[in-house]
């Protein structure tokens, strides 16, 4: 007989989008979690958050607190033995949900909540306008969560490719060519998958922005919509500008059911999988596809039959479009399958770390209004951190599995990771590359991944002044990775690449 008390299911959702007209008005991250749970609370029917037994916070950015966690708890009246304030990941949100579905299903709570949420919006208005906003005091002797350049070579860091929107672009360059596009192909690709995001968008209550956009208004270049990172505009990459919180609320199915929440509300975690790459992205294998992800994926999949058109509802993280156009592939999804329940991080609003909580909620709702398996995919740091998580409107047969990681598979997948140079001369191929641009759209300067005629990885520069490079890097319809040129030392130290 199944054990009701170790089936986990998920009863409610919360979310809070908040739109000040004065700085003043403006809610904490504090605040917008607490009203977000209460949120997810309502939603379920049943007084609940009282008797948390667990609570993952999801790691902010826009305000610093001391133990946030703890604080959130006491707002809520609650107590929990697991309160937990994680570090900085895109796909944090979904293994906290995991994690707390598998500590249902050992007994070891029957109320457990996920969290997250940010204010950046009121935050950089409140900077700009050299106010404080009436929070609780910033928490000045708590320090910063590692980011970016923490964790990557000086050479990156000097080269400008040491933040997502520099470093994507290498996986955008590398993927299209090893999937045989040309640029002006790969482009057109993210211009229609992004304008299906922003429809998705379009139509969500809990959204940032409600316009959609065009394909072609996507992906070319304005004053408004200028370039970032080739082929990036700002269309393409994450919003962090908003103002939100989301929360999911878990009991146990027998607590559920003893609490009155009505059936309908119901939705099982199924299981799901998590890998991660090296946080220094020069160390992996190379660009063309990440392995963790592919293993990740492949194991969510297993849950569905094999097959990922199974999946009537899908989130694929979208924090720049190489991210789902590559996973879209490993799921064997074509073009048709709309990769989206929320409307992506460009347009429905990226609160940083957390927006896998906001599109935990939508998925719930989905599957509440009829789909049967939904699939989150979240993603953290440049391809680095993977988490996936099945949702199903039916009870799961099997209890939730504990071993959750595929961490071994990816491994297994792993080839020869190339030696780094931070020095060369000679011959170098072209392996990934971006143009850097300033705010006015002026180029800054280009940067190539390059292997040299020895097998080794280096990074190098294109300067501004060396246009007919940069004109090779920017040829639509003829992609440079592949591309022999001639690599000197600059009077920096750093290298210096120009096409042959």
């Amino acid at each position: 007989m199944t054990n009701e008390h170790l089936i986990p299911v998920i009863v409610g959702v919360g979310e809070i989008v908040d739109r000040p007209k004065e700085i003043a008005d403006g809610l904490e991250p504090l605040t917008l979690l607490e009203q977000a749970c209460k949120r997810a609370e309502a939603d379920s029917g049943a007084k609940l958050l009282h008797e948390l037994g667990s609570l993952d916070v999801v790691s902010f950015l826009s305000w610093r607190y001391r133990e946030p966690e703890k604080q959130l708890a006491r707002r809520l009246g609650a107590t929990p033995a697991h309160c937990y304030y994680g570090p900085v990941g895109g796909e944090s949100p979904i293994r906290y949900l995991h994690e707390a579905a598998q500590r249902i299903a050992r007994g070891e709570c029957e109320v457990a909540a996920v969290a997250g949420a940010e204010a950046q919006s009121t935050a950089t208005k409140a900077e700009r306008a050299g106010v404080t906003p009436p929070w609780t005091p910033f928490a000045t002797d708590v320090e910063e969560p590692k980011r970016g350049a923490a964790f990557q070579k000086p050479l990156a860091v000097k080269l400008g490719v040491f933040r997502p929107i520099t470093v994507y672009p290498l996986y955008e360059s590398a993927t299209s060519a090893h999937w045989g596009q040309t640029p002006r192909e790969a482009l057109a690709e993210s211009g229609e998958l992004w304008s299906t995001y922003s429809a998705v968008a379009s139509d969500n209550p809990n959204s940032w922005s409600k316009k959609r956009f065009a394909p072609d208004e996507i992906i070319t270049p304005t004053p408004e919509n200028r370039l970032i990172a080739w082929p990036y505009t700002k269309l393409m990459v994450a919003n962090p500008s908003v103002n939100m919180g989301g929360a999911v609320l878990l009991t146990s199915l027998a607590k559920a059911r003893a609490a009155g929440v009505p059936e309908e509300k119901l939705v099982y975690p199924l299981g799901g999988a998590s890998a991660e790459e090296p946080r220094d992205y020069l160390l992996r294998d190379q660009f063309y596809e990440s392995h963790p992800q592919n293993a990740v994926l492949n194991a969510v999949m297993d849950l569905a039959g094999g097959d990922g058109r199974k999946f009537e509802a899908i989130e694929l993280y979208s924090c720049f479009p190489c991210v789902p156009k590559m996973a879209r592939r490993t799921l064997g999804l074509g073009r048709d399958v709309q990769p989206t329940v929320t409307g992506g991080l460009t347009f429905f609003g990226a609160p940083l770390n957390t927006y896998m909580t906001h599109a935990a909620c939508a998925m719930v709702r989905k599957i509440r209004d009829g789909a049967k398996l939904g699939l989150l995919y979240g993603q953290g740091g440049f391809v680095t951190k993977h988490h996936g998580l099945v949702l199903s409107r039916e009870m799961p047969r099997e209890a939730i599995e504990q071993d959750i990681s595929v961490q071994a598979v990816a491994d297994r997948n792993k080839r020869a990771v190339p030696e780094f140079a931070d020095e060369a001369d000679g011959k170098g191929t072209v392996e990934a590359f971006t143009v850097i641009y300033r705010g006015n759209g002026e180029v800054e300067h280009g940067v190539v991944m390059l292997r040299t005629a020895d097998g080794r990885r280096t990074l190098a520069r294109i300067p501004n002044s060396d246009t007919a490079t940069l004109a090779r890097l920017r040829n639509m319809d003829r992609t440079p990775v592949g591309s022999l040129g001639d690599i000197t030392m600059g009077d920096d130290g750093a290298p210096v690449w120009r096409v042959g």
